[in-house]
């Protein structure tokens, strides 16, 4: 007897998964003994006691399958309007797929449509994906013409190593070839793939999309053939797809590089190089905001702050192993410090300075400079600490992942049996403070220990695993697994908190670290005496400043709350004659901390207001013959509407209690 989504199942004779969820058609797979399989598998083969699900079309899995089967959809497509194309790699990826193609011209606009006209026309024929395992023979004679998969079929031993995405092909622990099957029993198209898939193609319905095409190199190196890549999204329904499409449109409208140029904010100059940003004086004024609200919060939470310099002898990164483990993130060495006499002989030896990539290993040095006693502990060490991270020119996108950035970075150094309650009261602070700028519905994720990339004992890891899961599941949160997430001295919590947009950011990140206390032995005295190992909790509350900057414009579409924003008042006077009036105005709210600017530029009073509303402005204060009569302002919101005759008094409290309230409207 068979377990069938928790119930018992007697099967008497041949039954497919698609025999017995006929009626279901959102069941488009099949999870037996928590693997996934196609949903025509055969039940009556599976031996007695095997557990079998249901895999639904709106679960994570289902949608994956979906958008990895509307990728065969699209080679198919493809290599019908070019059959010499070589066909590279299509995996599913978050809200999509792609697939890359060789021996292609650049695929342009009017191309995706003529493909996607073709992709329609196969997803109405219904045809059918048949899985065949076969040999590694087999597979080479099937596709002797298709270089690039016979190079996948040399490296079948490490799927991601041979390129990014690849296990979708090669991954399993078959080598299978999945036929697109017409009606007529005709093979329309064969890819190598791993699967599962849809039953048909019918199940991708109207659900699908493609959204554009990009330039890639084959393996992800430029090295290699420089391949197409084209993009595309699927969902269970059209209006699922319709519903994808207005956040994307939304999100293109809130992009923070487009509004980081449109409200002044910020720029990259070419001439300082990619992913390092310079901060405007509006920009700069958010980023001050947000950093002395964060000194008050550390403060009253009992934090002590420190400063560390930007560069550093090679030695400290290679005593902290980030030599070891991360020198691909490093920005290459500057070699200083050579003094050579008149012959050109080296007389003194020169040495190798890092940008730094983190501040960890320096604020070790700041706890091992004196001798600590358990009394002091926990120590709480915050800096505001600038960074450089070697990212590759492909994935440098704006402020949320650059090569320059500032980590509101904190170190705790804690005895064991405190380490407990520190993370938790930390993870409570860290919530509390993200909520204040607005951030409030949130997940936990853990990541785990790669044991490839990683130092320390298993017991340690498995020590500081389960403490971080237990203070995890203690908060409530959902907590969702991320193996071998971790960095290679200790595993991690994640704060993932979604955006307006429902978007998905990682913010705050808190690592527990048995390791790196050994690495730089560091000890505090014991009650009894002994010198003992504090553990190292490693903490980014933001994650990063500019991170964080861009994630705000975007979750609020730059129109920062009151508090936040960069000018949080613009005077507009009626006529030139009411300046000095708002002048006496805008001093109130100076001496009240508000920022005021007065618009006495040439533009038209309407044109004066329409900039305020483009630059977001969330109060403006207008001022005519009646208001200066009345003593009052018309006191007008940023979402248009207005109120006149307010008594300047009014006006100023009301602005005010909003800043110091920290309203996130």
């Amino acid at each position: 007897m068979l377990v069938i989504d928790g119930s018992p199942l007697e099967i008497d004779g041949p039954m497919t998964g698609l025999d017995h969820y006929h009626k279901q058609r959102n069941i488009i797979a099949l999870r037996i003994d928590g693997e996934l399989k196609d949903l025509d598998t055969n039940l009556a083969t599976l031996t007695e006691g095997t557990s079998i699900e249901g895999v639904d079309v709106s679960s994570q899995d289902g949608l994956d399958i979906l958008r990895h089967s509307a990728t065969h959809v699209l080679a198919q497509a493809v290599q019908q309007l070019n059959p010499d194309v070589n066909l590279g790699i299509g995996p599913f990826i978050t809200d999509g797929f792609y697939y890359d193609f060789g021996n292609i011209d650049p695929v342009t606009p009017e191309d995706l449509k003529a493909i996607e006209k073709i992709m329609k026309q196969i997803v109405k024929e219904g045809q059918s994906f048949r899985r065949r395992v076969v040999t590694d023979e087999e597979a080479r004679s099937e596709l002797s013409d298709q270089p690039y998969k016979l190079e996948l079929l040399g490296i079948t031993g490490n799927a991601e190593e041979a390129a990014e995405g690849a296990s979708v092909e090669i991954g399993g622990a078959e080598l299978t070839i999945y036929d697109n099957v017409r009606r007529n029993g005709e093979v329309a198209w064969k890819d190598l793939c791993r699967g599962p898939h849809v039953p048909t193609t019918k199940y991708l319905g109207n659900g699908f999309a493609l959204t554009r095409a990009s330039a890639a190199y084959w393996r992800g190196d430029q090295n290699n053939d420089g391949l197409q890549r084209i993009y595309g999204t699927a969902w269970p329904s059209k209006d699922e797809l319709s519903e994808y499409q207005t956040r994307i449109a939304e999100a293109q409208k809130r992009d923070h590089r487009r509004l980081g140029t449109e409200l002044d904010l910020f720029s990259f100059p070419d001439e300082i190089g990619s992913g390092l940003p310079v901060f405007h004086p509006k920009g700069e004024m958010v980023r001050m905001v947000m950093e002395d609200y964060a000194r008050k919060r550390h403060l009253e939470a009992g934090y002590s702050f420190v400063h560390t310099p930007h560069i550093t002898k090679k030695n400290l990164f290679e005593t902290s192993k980030h030599l070891e483990w991360y020198a691909d993130g490093m920005y290459p060495p500057m070699h200083m410090d050579e003094e050579r006499d008149a012959e050109g002989n080296v007389t003194k030896q020169g040495q190798d300075y890092y940008l730094k990539p983190m501040n960890c290993p320096m604020h070790n040095l700041i706890y091992r400079s004196r001798g600590r006693s358990y009394r002091e502990l926990p120590l709480r060490l915050f800096e505001f600490g600038t960074v450089y991270r070697y990212e590759k020119s492909g994935v440098v996108h704006g402020l949320t992942r650059s090569r320059g950035f500032t980590q509101d970075d904190a170190h705790i150094y804690t005895t064991r049996e405190q380490m407990k309650d520190e993370l938790a009261s930390l993870l409570g602070f860290v919530l509390d403070l993200l909520r204040d700028y607005g951030m409030d519905d949130f997940y936990l994720e853990l990541s785990t220990r790669d044991p490839q990339k990683s130092v320390g004992d298993e017991q340690t890891w498995d020590e500081a695993t389960r403490t971080l899961a237990e203070v995890a599941h203690e908060s409530g949160l959902e907590l969702v697994d991320d193996p071998g997430g971790a960095a290679f001295y200790g595993p991690k919590i994640s704060v993932q908190a979604k955006d307006a947009l429902g978007r998905t950011w990682q913010l705050s990140t808190i690592q527990l670290d048995f390791f790196e206390p050994d690495l730089f032995e560091l000890e505090y005295t014991a009650p009894d005496g002994s010198r003992q190992r504090p553990v190292m909790i490693h903490r980014a509350l933001f994650g990063s400043i500019e991170r964080f900057f861009g994630v705000l414009v975007e979750h609020y579409g730059g129109a920062f709350p009151a508090w936040l924003a960069p000018v949080q008042v613009v005077c507009i006077p009626v006529a030139e004659a009411f300046e000095d009036y708002l002048e006496g105005v805008a001093a109130q709210l100076r001496a009240e901390g508000i920022r005021v600017e007065i618009d006495r530029s040439d533009d038209r009073f309407g044109k004066k207001i329409r900039n305020a509303a483009k630059d977001k402005v969330p109060f403006v204060l207008i001022a005519g013959g009646e208001d200066t009569e009345n003593n009052a302002v018309s006191f007008r919101y940023r979402d248009g509407s207005q109120n006149n005759g307010v008594p300047i008094a009014e006006a100023v409290a009301e602005i005010v209690r909003q800043v110091r309230e920290r309203v996130n409207q």
